[in-house]
């Protein structure tokens, strides 16, 4: 499994890109920068997008990537509430056109809403997904992947502290966390639904205790105006537990 990482950070500039994130170039998981990171090829390999949350910085690119790639349809896969989201306020026929419909200018749909269920494993592509709810607004929540060959990995999405119930159902070998903000804003993270370095430390203990090992993390939804004070933190957060834990840059590729 080959996880690259197209952006990384919860605010777009010339050096940051919002959260997207491709498994084996053919799974995109959230749409923050989806296409603008992507030549017109790489694009056309990816089979299936997934969504952890209804916000604009994960549902951006989907519209353009549905106009890039309008001569197939291609799945996207979310809650009930995001799918809303997307069609009621992006793809709605005024912002960008009703993608899902044979009606748009199209005359053809080119996009396949699939609305998923809380922890019911479902393939899509190859792939053994299942969504688990997430401390976060829009009825946010994470995705456990699993490839063919057993590698699996765990994204948070958005989130806030609180997951213990969730760790008794994933076993990954990775996972890629929501540190939004630096200790310092605890009380701001907390109350947006996100994570600070402090909070991820706690949620490690406590998956550590339930399950015996702590996994690989890979830091993402990093604030770029606190990102070298996060990455300080984090760093002491890796050493206090003997753990992995790395903030993901644009650009870089992990392999399980």
């Amino acid at each position: 499994m080959i996880i690259r990482f197209l952006g990384t950070h919860n605010a777009e500039s010339k050096n940051t890109r919002l959260v997207s994130f491709l498994i084996d170039d053919v799974l995109a998981v959230d749409a923050g920068s989806l296409v603008s990171e992507l030549t017109f090829p790489e694009q056309r390999k990816i089979k299936a997008i997934l969504l952890s949350h209804g916000h604009y910085d994960h549902i951006r690119a989907v519209p353009a990537f549905a106009f890039n790639n309008s001569d197939r349809t291609t799945k996207v896969i979310a809650t009930l509430k995001t799918l809303e989201i997307l069609s009621s306020h992006l793809i709605d026929g005024v912002v960008y056109p009703k993608f899902t419909s044979e009606a748009s200018f199209l005359r053809k749909a080119t996009l396949q809403l699939v609305p998923v269920e809380l922890f019911n494993r479902q393939n899509i592509e190859g792939y053994e997904v299942m969504a688990v709810p997430m401390r976060h607004p829009l009825d946010g929540v994470g995705f456990e992947i699993t490839s063919g060959d057993g590698k699996t990995l765990f994204y948070t999405g958005d989130t806030g502290p609180g997951l213990s119930s969730m760790w008794s159902n994933i076993s990954p070998q990775l996972i890629i966390a929501d540190v939004t903000w630096p200790n310092s804003l605890a009380n701001a993270a907390k109350d947006a639904g996100h994570l600070c370095p402090e909070m991820l430390k706690e949620e490690l203990i406590e998956l550590r205790r339930v399950n015996g090992y702590l996994p690989k993390v890979a830091v993402i939804h990093v604030s770029p105006q606190h990102e070298p004070e996060i990455e300080r933190e984090v760093r002491e957060v890796a050493k206090l537990l003997g753990a992995s834990i790395d903030i993901a840059h644009e650009g870089e590729e992990l392999i399980l």
